[in-house]
């Protein structure tokens, strides 16, 4: 899916493993965040209709994780829980988890749990659950708003990238 994004230096014009260089550099040392969050999408991308057996796949989860762990702007680590969902990486529930419960932004919170939701994380329930307690309003609605999903949502099959894209 092409979605309508400032790539003023042609990125996904690259070859897949120069775009994720360039990507990867521009997220790990780009001081302009806007820069910062079209790389989380075009890296994101490359992940796209693969899974974990594909190491192009891992690489971009890797380069994603890294983005939540050490950006330090919540709104690009909003996009981060975003691919993190839409590409189906599973192996980085923990690290949204982690995000959901103990991450500076509000809105990396909220993006991260309800990633978790999307993702059918029915794992991370009891852990979702302790954000029906934190300080932020919208964090403890987000949580309420995932759980009830979950309710709905059991026994309904595998989660599938394609649905929310």
């Amino acid at each position: 899916m092409a979605v309508e994004l400032l790539d003023e230096n042609n990125i996904r014009s690259l070859s897949p493993n120069e775009r994720f260089l360039v990507c990867e550099q521009i997220l790990k040392n780009e001081k302009d965040e806007s820069k910062r969050w079209d790389a989380v999408w075009l890296i994101g991308e490359l992940a796209e209709n693969k899974d974990e057996n594909d190491p192009m796949f891992n690489k971009v989860s890797d380069v994603i994780e890294w983005v939540l762990n050490n950006d330090d702007n919540g709104v690009v680590k909003h996009e981060a829980c975003f691919q993190v969902a839409a590409r189906n990486m599973r192996q980085k529930i923990p690290v949204l988890v982690n995000a959901a419960l103990h991450n500076k932004s509000i809105l990396t919170q909220h993006e991260a749990i309800e990633s978790l939701g999307l993702m059918r994380a029915f794992d991370a329930e009891p852990l979702i659950r302790k954000a029906l307690n934190a300080p932020s309003p919208d964090v403890r609605e987000t949580a309420a708003f995932v759980l009830k999903r979950f309710e709905r949502l059991k026994n309904r099959g595998d989660y599938n990238p394609s649905d929310i894209l």
